[in-house]
């Protein structure tokens, strides 16, 4: 796992500049401290940076940017590529010579061979660029799900690229202004949907996406994968469904222990990475090493019950950690290890997971993408149940919720039937996005009124494409291509990256997704069952309280800290007389928010915490972009 950045200059009359490519380099080393490289063409119009992780092919010799024979071709790439030995051998069959035995370098002879559409041949997790020499192009891609991210800015004198953001804050020449637009957004939602993002002029490449650009400022972009969410093949038994799961699971699971470095695990206590250790503990030959979080004073998001329960009845070498409200210290690092405000607060216990992880191995699997998969999510139901709502129905029920008490806990049967009623009449997409926003009123009621009448307005979403698929497939893919890619993914890099750690997750590998994705709902949803086939497959090898086990979530006890110890951090930043957020969003608002909540009448942490993260970004970004930092030598 790595850090890449890079710039081509258009004007055949500029230059590239070394020294702010190598300032870009270094505001990635927490993703590559392991060693770093730099390419500048012959006539300075491309350069490339890197940062390495060593994970496969440890020595020098698989060090980036890694070129072909006669360097005509140069690649800087971060991920893992999990047919890379099959690929190899084909090469080699063909003649090409291989210096050393790092999927990187497999990437480069394929495409010298077959140019872009050899980016479709690789099954892994990756973001690269490859600089043709011969064809004078750049070319970007990244990986079919979007596990690692890659940012691109573009002005009419250069295209730029960076694993994170602030690779870019470190070039003097790169505008970073805040895109207005993106607020209603990450209030809305907790994230910026990609492919925007806070900054103006910079943009998420989209998974599954290829872009060239040639020496003229010529751009292309393709598509190359897309979720099926229908199967042409005939439907097997059910026993043959369950034995196909396993397999494909388990096949997931021992493509991802390919490593030269110590590897683990983390284990949550629920289904998804209980399977997980439970397939590697049977593939591998040692134990294998575990690392699980808790939370002080709440059993209602402690799991470590079961986790140690799930690492006995594996033999797991095992640790966990206790998580306490003086996560408070790690805001401002999370704030800046995503390039902006993130309002998922189960970003704190992934980073302190991924650092406790990071002081034993480089490289853990986790349980990601089980639940969007096999349908593990509440929500998931939810959508389901909502198709068959009357629209009158949904109103009626909303009128009687609404004069009942908010809970003090978001995780309360009522709190989640308040939510249900009030956007079970919305369209799909949009009740999905309801349902996960922090918000539980409509977001515009809380911009501050002047900066309200500035925006464009509301962004029309593209219409659902027509499909005979069912609700609960719609809502599947719904997720997977907005919550999976812009939080949970979003979330999982950023926070492993920053302690230098490497994440792998089975459960989005790409033939296991292809077919689960295509089988019938009965198979994930069965009346209050969820995951159901998953279950299934591994009722062999799980402890039974495992095994039905509901969902718990890997959430933090917000509403105990902001409305205790946290309380005075929360006020005095929020109640602040010049607090910045002020310009976007109404302090009277936020007034009544915070009051409501510190006096116990209502939960309201989520917003809480979106609005904390959201004015220590604006009171961090001064800082961030005046360093630029430009160092005198290569």
């Amino acid at each position: 796992m790595c850090g890449i950045c890079g710039e081509f200059v258009l004007d055949s009359r500029e230059r590239v500049d070394a020294g702010p490519l190598t300032a870009m380099r270094s505001a990635l080393a927490h993703r590559g401290p392991d060693g770093a490289g730099l390419f500048v063409s012959p006539d300075a119009r491309v350069g490339l940076g890197f940062q390495r992780l060593r994970i496969i092919d440890l020595s020098v010799v698989a060090d980036q940017p890694l070129p072909n024979e006669d360097g005509s071709i140069q690649i800087v790439f971060n991920g893992e590529i999990y047919n890379f030995p099959e690929i190899r051998d084909r090469l080699l069959a063909r003649g090409h010579q291989f210096r050393s035995r790092s999927d990187t370098e497999t990437i480069v002879h394929l495409y010298e061979d077959e140019g872009i559409d050899a980016i479709r041949q690789l099954d892994g997790m990756f973001a690269l660029a490859i600089w043709d020499g011969r064809l004078r192009r750049l070319v970007l891609a990244r990986d079919r799900v979007g596990k690692k991210p890659l940012f691109i800015y573009r002005d009419r004198r250069r295209i730029a690229f960076a694993s994170e953001i602030k690779s870019f804050f470190a070039h003097p020449e790169i505008a970073i202004d805040i895109d207005p637009e993106s607020v209603p957004a990450y209030l809305r939602l907790g994230h910026v949907p990609s492919p925007a993002t806070f900054y103006r002029g910079i943009e998420h490449l989209p998974p599954a996406t290829i872009l060239t650009i040639d020496d003229r400022g010529t751009t292309e972009t393709t598509r190359f994968w897309r979720l099926p969410i229908e199967s042409a093949e005939p439907l097997k038994p059910r026993d043959a469904v369950q034995r196909d799961v396993a397999r494909l699971v388990t096949d997931a699971v021992g493509r991802r222990l390919m490593s030269d470095v110590p590897l683990g695990a983390f284990l949550s206590g629920g289904l998804d990475s209980s399977i997980v250790v439970g397939v590697m503990s049977r593939l591998m030959q040692q134990p294998v090493k575990t690392f699980s979080i808790g939370f002080e004073g709440d059993a209602r998001y402690d799991e470590t019950e079961y986790a140690r329960l799930v690492a006995r009845h594996f033999r797991t070498e095992h640790e966990e950690f206790r998580v306490t409200p003086d996560a408070i210290a790690l805001v401002d690092p999370l704030i800046w290890h995503h390039d902006g405000p993130f309002g998922d607060s189960s970003a704190v216990p992934t980073y302190l997971v991924a650092k406790m992880t990071r002081q034993q191995v480089t490289v853990a699997l986790t349980g990601d993408g089980g639940d969007e998969l096999f349908a593990g999510y509440l929500r998931f139901q939810a959508a389901a149940l909502a198709e068959r709502v009357p629209r009158l129905a949904g109103r009626g029920l909303r009128a009687a919720l609404a004069v009942l008490p908010t809970p003090v806990h978001d995780r309360h049967w009522l709190a989640r039937a308040k939510r249900f009623a009030r956007f079970v009449d919305l369209p799909m997409a949009d009740r999905l996005d309801s349902w996960s926003s922090p918000f539980f009123t409509d977001v515009r009621d809380w911009l501050a009124p002047e900066f309200r009448h500035s925006l464009a307005g509301p962004t029309r979403r593209d219409p659902e494409p027509a499909t005979a698929a069912s609700p609960l497939t719609r809502a599947l893919r719904h997720n997977f291509e907005g919550y999976l890619v812009d939080d949970l993914l979003v979330k999982a890099d950023r926070c492993s990256m920053a302690n230098s750690l490497e994440v792998r997750s089975p459960f989005l590998d790409r033939t296991l997704t292809e077919y689960v994705m295509a089988l019938p709902d009965r198979y994930k949803l069965a009346g209050r069952r969820r995951k159901v086939i998953l279950r299934e497959a591994f009722a062999d090898m799980l402890p039974a309280p495992i095994l039905g086990r509901g969902k718990m979530g890997f959430g933090v006890p917000l509403a105990r800290w902001l409305a205790g110890e946290l309380r005075p951090y929360v006020t005095d930043l929020l109640r602040a007389p010049e607090a910045k957020y002020r310009a976007y969003v109404s302090g009277a608002m936020v007034e009544n928010l915070l009051t409501r909540h510190v006096e116990g009448r209502e939960n309201r942490a989520q917003e809480l915490w979106t609005l904390m993260c959201f004015e220590r970004w604006l009171q961090l970004l001064p800082g961030w972009t005046a360093r630029r930092p430009v160092p005198a030598t290569v």
